[in-house]
């Protein structure tokens, strides 16, 4: 626990309700000041001990995930890095996984039920009304006009899944001739299951504003390595891993660019255009890009500037993946089940609870975030929040005008800093001084 002055974290603090920042700071308290702590004493008893230095589960993945060196650099138990890795992905996408479901369910739920009150024949998705004053009028009329633009020119349904389909279909032909162990069945079924993945991803980037794409494809990657065992399993759970990434990031991405062009009274279909624009110029200037930094720097050395560690650590995941769910620390399933019914638990709670009480009550999916990220970021979110709580305090209509303003330019700022930063790093050029704040690594 540590504040590590980021302004992009203070930002979104004061973007973020204070429900959602809460939230976060207390599954970083109870994952990082409790559960690791506690997973970790049990060394030797709830996994192996005394592995060799450049073993994956050891040293070697010890120095490849910089979040577990800073927290356990102190300790000589180098094992300790797989155990709390394996935990932290699978009980962060239990968590993940019961809130994003459980209001899937609820959407499709209170949908359903208000299709079957509309008697139009016009398909509308269905607007909350509200009472109108005096004060809020003016408002109000802004938000259905947003409404009104947004609804006029969406996606519709039918093109939204022949276009998944299609995909689905391209994809399933194509991948396994690229990637032979990966058979046309897994791809099939990546697909299948993605949506409802996708749509946990998205619930939870809305939230606090990080896409865990990557914590869905280790847990892809994991079952379908597992699944093909050891004759080509390591390529087929890095292929199956990719493929999954990519659906559930792009849905997060989109719900973004959905929101901004609600916001500022953008067509849907302009959007979904440019989208797809976009998308085929990336096309060929993302293999460009990879190609300019292959051929320039040395990409993967242990040396080099860009040692891409998540491409060892996801290859070493696959190898371990192969031996299935025997690999897995002990009783790491048993709290994955426990954290899932806890969130769903947890959102029925809020839901049956009045509004007075309700909220109050945290969101489960922005406690997994700190599970899985760290807790320094929730620190920082924290900070944020309370710099907002004083602001309403002393003048609430000063705060509800400029906080955003405020958020953005701390997040532009510190965005656009990694323009230079980058241009340094790669010029070789290092600063003439250097400030890092970090936790204290003394026992």
């Amino acid at each position: 626990f540590y504040f590590d002055f980021s302004p992009t974290y203070v930002g979104c603090g004061l973007i973020c309700p204070h429900i959602v920042n809460c939230s976060v700071l207390l599954g970083a308290i109870i994952s990082w000041g409790f559960l690791w702590p506690f997973i970790f004493a049990h060394a030797g008893d709830w996994y192996p001990s005394g592995l060799e230095s450049n073993n994956f589960k050891g040293l070697y993945g010890y120095k490849s995930f910089v979040l577990m060196e800073m927290f356990f650099s102190h300790n000589s138990s180098k094992e300790v890095f797989w155990v709390v890795t394996f935990s932290q992905v699978f009980i962060a996408i239990a968590l993940i996984l019961g809130d994003g479901l459980y209001n899937l369910i609820k959407i499709i739920y209170i949908s359903a039920k208000e299709v079957c009150k509309k008697s139009t024949k016009q398909s509308k998705l269905p607007i909350v009304n509200e009472v109108i004053d005096n004060e809020s009028s003016k408002v109000l009329a802004e938000q259905r006009k947003r409404d009104d633009i947004f609804l006029k020119d969406r996606i519709p349904t039918w093109f939204a899944a022949s276009g998944y389909v299609a995909l689905a279909a391209i994809s399933t032909a194509t991948i396994p001739i690229i990637f032979p162990p990966l058979k046309w069945y897994l791809v099939l079924v990546s697909y299948i299951i993605a949506p409802a993945l996708a749509f946990c991803n998205s619930y939870g980037t809305g939230l606090t504003d990080w896409n865990l794409s990557s914590t869905y494809g280790k847990i892809g990657l994991f079952i379908i390595a597992s699944l093909v065992g050891s004759d080509g399993g390591v390529m087929a759970g890095l292929a199956a891993s990719g493929v999954m990434m990519s659906i559930v990031s792009t849905a997060a991405d989109l719900m973004q660019d959905f929101k901004t062009g609600y916001i500022t009274l953008s067509s849907a279909k302009s959007m979904f255009v440019s989208q797809l624009l976009g998308t085929a110029m990336g096309c060929v200037i993302a293999p460009l890009t990879f190609w300019m930094f292959w051929t320039a720097f040395e990409v993967g050395s242990p040396d080099g500037p860009y040692k891409a560690p998540y491409a060892v650590i996801f290859r070493e995941m696959a190898i371990l993946g192969i031996e299935g769910f025997s690999e897995l620390p002990k009783h790491c399933l048993a709290l994955c089940f426990g954290f899932f019914i806890g969130a769903v638990l947890v959102n029925l709670l809020r839901d049956v609870t009045p509004k007075e009480i309700s909220q109050f009550i945290p969101i489960p999916m922005a406690m997994a975030v700190p599970f899985y990220i760290g807790a320094y970021f929730a620190v920082d979110m924290f900070v944020g929040t309370v710099i907002l709580f004083i602001w309403e305090r002393i003048n609430q209509k000063e705060a509800e005008d400029y906080a955003g303003a405020v958020a953005s330019g701390l997040i532009c700022g510190d965005g656009i800093w990694t323009i230079p930063s980058a241009i340094l790093s790669i010029l070789r050029i290092n600063p003439p001084i250097c400030m890092y704040f970090g936790p204290s690594l003394s026992s």
